[in-house]
């Protein structure tokens, strides 16, 4: 049985050493557009399948994992990271009730390197009603894992950066978003402030790297992540299934082909 890495009633667990890369970040809910693809590639644009690749401003992902203990921080390396968003118009892939069922775009995971690294090449991801725009991820155990462990968060982005971001196309095609970081009650919890990423400008986009520190082993905290509201769910359209008005991609719009940029540190 695996062991899921739990948050006290205050967001997280502070370990004794408190540097950045150390402090352990709040779980928060998976919602309800996990899939398990097992689709491993640092570059996660495109549909597997078709080649199509999302429209959107180029974001380089990348994380640095630690492993906590009482005493000690290090890198924790094999571990799987697994990544979701939406796209540029707010939808999801492989997802039955946005129509995208069998399509794997914004999708994938990495294992972590020898110092704890893994990164993707994705977009900066779009917005839907309800929510703060945000990045789902996962950290968990490889199968040849002395122990089973599971991490599960979002991160976030400066709603200024947003603001700039969104007057580009494809983005400013849409109406403005409705949810500020400060109105989604999946951010308020406790500590959450910790997943902001931090973004700089580059020549193709964006960069960001997010640190991630948890404890694999020994006891675990409360036994339930936060959940969210009732109504809709976190990380769900409110009231319904359908994506928000003007999300759907125009249909006469042709991604080009994926392309297979990598990040390196």
């Amino acid at each position: 049985r695996f062991r899921r890495i739990g948050t006290t009633s205050s967001g997280c667990r502070v370990p004794r050493r408190t540097t950045t890369a150390c402090v352990a970040q709040p779980e928060l809910t998976e919602g309800p557009y996990y899939v398990d693809e097992n689709l491993r590639r640092s570059d996660i644009r495109a549909d597997s399948d078709t080649g199509e690749q999302e429209d959107g401003v180029r974001l380089d992902l990348g994380f640095k994992v630690f492993e906590l203990t009482e005493d000690s921080c290090t890198p924790l390396d094999n571990a799987i990271v697994d990544v979701w968003h939406a796209n540029a118009s707010g939808v999801y892939s492989d997802v039955e009730m946005q129509n995208t069922v069998g399509q794997d775009f914004l999708r994938g995971i990495q294992l972590t390197d020898d110092v704890g690294a893994a990164s993707f090449t994705t977009i900066y991801p779009g917005w839907y009603t309800g929510r703060a725009v945000h990045i789902h991820f996962k950290v968990r155990s490889s199968d040849d894992a002395t122990e089973a462990y599971e991490f599960t968060s979002q991160l976030f982005f400066d709603d200024d950066r947003t603001d700039r971001v969104y007057t580009q196309a494809p983005y400013a095609d849409r109406d403005d978003r409705d949810t500020l970081k400060s109105e989604d009650n999946i951010f308020q919890q406790d500590n959450a402030a910790q997943l902001v990423l931090d973004v700089t400008e580059t020549s193709e986009g964006y960069s960001g790297t997010l640190n991630v520190a948890l404890y694999t082993s020994g006891e675990t905290a409360a036994d339930d992540s936060f959940s969210g509201a009732d109504d809709g769910g976190p990380g769900e359209p409110p009231n319904g299934s359908e994506p928000p008005s003007g999300s759907e991609p125009p249909s006469d719009s042709s991604p080009p082909a994926a392309m297979n940029d990598t990040i390196t540190e």
